[in-house]
């Protein structure tokens, strides 16, 4: 029986630090708030992600794909006070943000799409023709 041989991948050794480092200091019974909240999943040759990110400006939204790393890069300013007002409760994120994402396979960078609407960014992301399964013929000896 053959065993897929995995690739060594820095970004997703990088994700799986994070997420030990998240559950390290997450609050018991608690966990750690990674912005923004994305959904991942592929059909056929293709990988889909969503993230939310409500209030933000399409131009202050960065995106770049390498192999098959995405990351999502962006930022929402810190809205400013009035003199004399004070927060009362304050639970939305506001700042720059950075969050890489391990795809499952190879993607070609030139064929993305991103599409952002009523605050939700959907990144279409094409499997790279060089990383798509082939199918081998069998010749008799």
């Amino acid at each position: 029986m053959l065993f897929p041989i995995s690739r060594w991948s820095p970004a997703l050794e990088m994700q799986r630090l994070q997420e030990d480092l998240d559950s390290l200091f997450a609050s018991p019974g608690g966990s750690v708030y990674t912005y923004p909240a994305v959904n991942v999943w592929s059909s056929g040759d293709d990988a889909f992600v969503t993230a939310e990110l409500p209030g933000m400006e399409l131009e202050n939204i960065d995106i770049s794909v390498q192999g098959e790393s995405l990351t999502l890069r962006g930022g929402r300013p810190r809205p400013a006070l009035k003199n004399g007002e004070a927060y009362q409760r304050r639970e939305r994120l506001c700042g720059n943000f950075s969050r890489t994402l391990q795809l499952p396979f190879r993607v070609d960078p030139a064929k993305v799409e991103a599409h952002f609407n009523k605050g939700v960014l959907t990144v279409t992301l094409p499997r790279a023709e060089a990383d798509k399964p082939r199918k081998i013929a069998v010749k008799a000896a």
